[in-house]
């Protein structure tokens, strides 16, 4: 046996210095990291405009200062159905974790049992038995701990898929909840216009009566009137439809819920949130990061299809009794025991198990190759948010003036027409432009609303 074993040495020795690098080391993918986002340069073009850094990152919405908001993100986050499968992806994966963990434990059974057999010409005999098994096996080339590692890498990009989709989700809702909040802005602009036109009509028909118009003025602005409902009447359809995908985030039927009219104000202050870094955005995505656990799921992978090319030792035993009766089943003469240890290896698998490396380096690639991919995704999210808001920012400073102008234009031209020293279409012209401008106002605000959510969302719920 001790020259038996002083050959097997060597061998288990060369073995084990192979095995050891079957586990590649896994290194961060080089990416050209800006050192600042190129919509903020230098920071001071982002100033907070309400206390948006004092709020938790997990708590973003609070920073809109606005309690309906709140209600919807906590009750959207209690019953939304895309959350729910999301959380249960995750207790599945840490349940896939626990099972590979257990294959590291020794493994223990107990069995209790009794037959009876017999033949033609044998008396039929009973047998009792009582057995403790055990095994275990020796990780000799990591298999068993690179596929514990490849599990708990998954269950991490589960957790971190939990926490994009409930960004995602918040998100939604916030965007959706704005989305709403400017189409019943829009719908009181239109009002107005419907009242105004009414009035128009009025006032015509009054003039009409008297002979102080002709029938065109009259019928162009029963015209103009009838164009205003319909208008309104249209953009009721929007309102229902975000109203009904307000619904389903919040994981309620359509025909249950109803949204209260509140129009986004003029006076509606949003919070301008700082970029932050490059450089900490990757450690606040959750894709990012699910991303990022993906990878190295795929190398541990590697490891565990590189260590099935290696012997496995199996050590096993067992303690039990047999007896013929049931009364001497549990007496020390009827014990018995076995103690064993089986080392295996392929030898012939025709290619499998190199082909099965080959798959798993490839699925490395692949994870590596959708790692970066976010990474780039991510930079340029925020920088199509930041564009957008300093874009919108500027195009609603011009937006205020005109709206301001065709006020004027439009009090201008009601006055000279009641004096009769104007036509009827120049006063419908200063309306049409009154009403335009009021309306690109309102959608104006809503897409900075919804622009800001979505830097936010961008930022990975945070900022710094």
């Amino acid at each position: 046996m001790n020259t038996i074993a002083q050959r097997i040495a060597p061998l288990l020795a060369a073995l084990l210095l192979v095995a050891c690098g079957s586990v590649p080391e896994l290194k961060q993918p080089a990416i050209d990291m800006p050192s600042a986002f190129k919509e903020a340069p230098d920071g001071t073009r982002w100033k907070i405009a309400q206390p948006a850094e004092a709020q938790p990152r997990g708590l973003w919405w609070l920073a809109f200062k606005d309690p309906a908001l709140t209600s919807l993100i906590e009750e959207a986050a209690r019953a939304n159905a895309s959350l729910a499968v999301a959380a249960a992806r995750v207790k599945q994966a840490r349940a896939l974790a626990g099972l590979a963990e257990s294959e590291r434990s020794l493994q223990l059974g107990a069995g209790l049992g009794a037959q009876r057999s017999g033949a033609d010409s044998v008396a039929p005999v009973n047998l009792y038995q009582a057995r403790l098994t055990a095994s275990y096996e020796v990780d000799l080339f990591g298999r068993v701990g690179a596929s514990v590692s490849a599990s708990q890498a998954d269950a991490g990009a589960s957790e971190a898929t939990y926490k994009s989709v409930l960004l995602s989700l918040q998100a939604d809702v916030a965007q959706t909840y704005f989305r709403l909040r400017e189409t019943d802005a829009e719908l009181a602009t239109l009002e107005q216009a419907v009242e105004l036109r009414a009035q128009g009509v009025k006032i015509n028909q009054n003039r009409f009566d008297h002979g102080d118009i002709g029938e065109f003025d009259l019928a162009r602005a029963r015209t103009e009137l009838a164009t205003a409902k319909a208008e309104a009447i249209g953009l009721q359809r929007q309102r229902v439809q975000n109203e009904h995908a307000l619904a389903v985030l919040l994981g309620k039927p359509a025909a249950m819920f109803s949204a209260v009219a509140s129009p986004l104000a003029e006076s509606t202050l949003l919070p301008v949130i700082p970029a932050g870094l490059p450089s900490t955005l990757l450690e606040r995505r959750p894709d990012v990061t699910a991303a990022q656990r993906a990878m190295i799921a795929s190398n541990a992978r590697i490891g565990a299809a590189k260590s099935a090319m290696f012997p496995s030792l199996l050590l096993n035993g067992g303690l039990g009794t047999d007896a013929a009766s049931a009364s001497n089943l549990f007496k020390w003469s009827a014990h018995s025991w076995v103690l064993g240890a089986l080392m295996s290896m392929p030898i012939l698998d025709g290619g499998r198990n190199k082909a099965n490396v080959a798959r798993s380096e490839a699925v490395l690639e692949e994870s590596v190759a959708a790692y970066r991919q976010n990474v780039l995704v991510a930079f340029a999210e925020v920088e199509d948010n930041l564009a957008g808001l300093r874009i919108l920012g500027s195009q609603a400073e011009q937006l205020d003036a005109a709206v301001l102008s065709a006020r004027r234009s439009a009090d201008l031209a009601q006055k000279l027409y009641a004096a009769g020293r104007s036509s009827y279409l120049d006063l419908l012209d200063a309306q049409r432009n009154l009403a335009a401008a009021e309306r690109t106002a309102v959608q104006l605000r809503g897409s900075r609303a919804v622009t800001t959510v979505a830097l936010i969302r961008s930022l990975g719920g945070g900022w710094q």
